[in-house]
């Protein structure tokens, strides 16, 4: 945990923008896998981690006009014999710098006493609804319309900006990711399956006290874009993509993608779609500083690629254009990036507010309709930078039927790729007073490095 000070602070920010309102943050519960005692691996909701900082179920953090109160169980002697010495919740609200603490039993009561409204965050998760609807003795579809815009945007203003401490995990988070794709490159080889690049990163993570910040995409098939299958053989003269990042004790995520030759050197054919994704990121970081807007980078992005695919014979027409009606689309279909922090995506479970603001709104052409982000860039923002181009079959073939966009795709050459599959790298960035920052110690993403360090093997 961070010092008792840093949550102080945080609750202070957050009770000066709701003018003393009352707020309830609720921390997740154990979820059971197949009974009551074979759980999941707990993770903390992160807005209760921003404000309070216990990585422990069942608690609750109420914020009155002029106090604090923790809630949580109070150990019992059976709770001890299972899982050993525990903190008392006393201890548990003095690490937060929370005087008040309560069992959780007498949460309900307490908050019926309050005078005004309960302001609470949507829930997102099914046992969450319910125990809301107890707590406020509501109907479970009155609480998921009660949720409330206010501490929406008043959570998402404030977990936006990254502290310095902040910044610190996430660079640790980076530093095992450097370490996690040490280890791929140390593994792949022609005849190696996914399980085991899978397993060798798992193994670099937890070397030191990290988990996974979600679910890694490591496939041959870099295609599909969110693809968690890991039984494919990697083979002579193919690719394989892994998406992949940390989570810290602290709850803090790396997220980081690069794309890697099987046999350890590029075809030429392969090297070609790889600089233009390569060309596209670095134009993309390069123009990133305060005031920017996130979708002019996206835009950026998009140009480039579709002026590359123009160069190989894939794409034709006005470059400009093209991107404007969304023709790249076929070879890029989702957004540049999203923001990184508590949660790999962060703070979606808020929606559009924090990618997007209260101004903006998402656009309905394809591709760009999956853009995560698009608001002006602010001193402290922490996001990810990933374009990629990818060969979808059964896209292509819908494209292709019907004759969508022949101006700007030359339908008989994307034919002759359609196995390649994909290519995405990605990288996370700061964005700092004049201009930006990319974190980490630098995982190798330049075709020449990359031949280099699996030479080097």
């Amino acid at each position: 945990m961070f010092s008792e000070k840093h949550y102080l602070e945080r609750r202070k920010k957050l009770r000066v923008k709701m003018q003393g309102e009352n707020i309830l943050i609720f921390g997740h519960s154990d979820n059971p896998k197949n009974y009551r005692d074979n759980i999941y691996p707990f993770r903390q909701n992160s807005n209760f981690l921003y404000f309070a900082g216990h990585q422990i179920p069942d608690m609750a953090l109420v914020m009155t006009e002029d106090e604090d109160i923790l809630f949580g169980h109070k150990p019992t002697m059976d709770d001890i014999i299972w899982t050993g010495s525990l903190p008392t919740l006393q201890k548990l609200g003095e690490r937060c710098g929370v005087d008040k603490v309560m069992d959780i039993s007498e949460l309900a009561s307490f908050l019926q006493k309050l005078i005004g409204k309960v302001h609470y965050l949507p829930p997102y998760r099914g046992e969450s609804v319910l125990f809301l609807a107890q707590l406020l003795e509501q109907d479970p579809g009155q609480i998921k319309k009660g949720h409330s815009a206010q501490l929406m945007k008043a959570v998402a203003d404030l977990r936006n900006v990254k502290s310095e401490e902040e910044i610190q995990e996430i660079e640790f988070a980076l530093s095992v990711s450097k370490k996690m794709y040490d280890a791929a490159i140390d593994t792949i080889r022609p005849g190696i399956y996914e399980y085991d690049i899978k397993e060798a990163i798992a193994h670099a993570s937890r070397k030191e006290q990290c988990d996974y910040s979600f679910p890694p995409i490591v496939t041959i098939h870099g295609e599909v874009l969110h693809n968690h299958t890991y039984s494919n053989q990697a083979l002579a003269g193919g690719l394989v993509l892994i998406d992949s990042g940390a989570e810290t004790p602290e709850g803090y995520a790396s997220d980081i993608t690069r794309t890697f030759p099987v046999s350890g050197e590029f075809t030429p054919r392969q090297k070609d779609i790889y600089e233009i994704v390569l060309s596209a990121q670095k134009q993309a970081i390069e123009a990133a500083a305060p005031e920017v807007m996130f979708r002019d980078m996206h835009l950026i992005s998009a140009q480039v690629i579709t002026e590359g695919l123009i160069d190989l014979d894939l794409m034709k027409g006005d470059p400009e254009e093209a991107v404007k009606v969304g023709a790249h689309a076929l070879f890029y279909p989702h957004g540049l990036g999203h923001m990184m922090g508590l949660d790999v995506h962060d703070m979606e479970d808020l929606g559009d507010i924090v990618g997007y603001g209260p101004d903006l709104t998402r656009s309905q052409q394809f591709g760009l309709a999956f853009l995560r982000m698009a608001r002006k860039l602010e001193p402290g923002f922490v996001f990810t930078v990933e374009p990629g181009i990818y060969f979808i079959p059964a896209l292509i073939k819908q494209w292709q039927s019907e004759n969508k966009f022949s101006e700007f795709i030359n339908y008989d050459t994307v034919e002759k790729f359609m196995d390649f599959g994909g290519i995405r790298i990605e990288d996370d960035l700061l964005v700092t007073e004049k201009g930006h920052r990319v974190l980490g110690e630098g995982i190798v993403k330049e075709p020449e490095e990359i031949e280099t360090e699996f030479s080097a093997r």
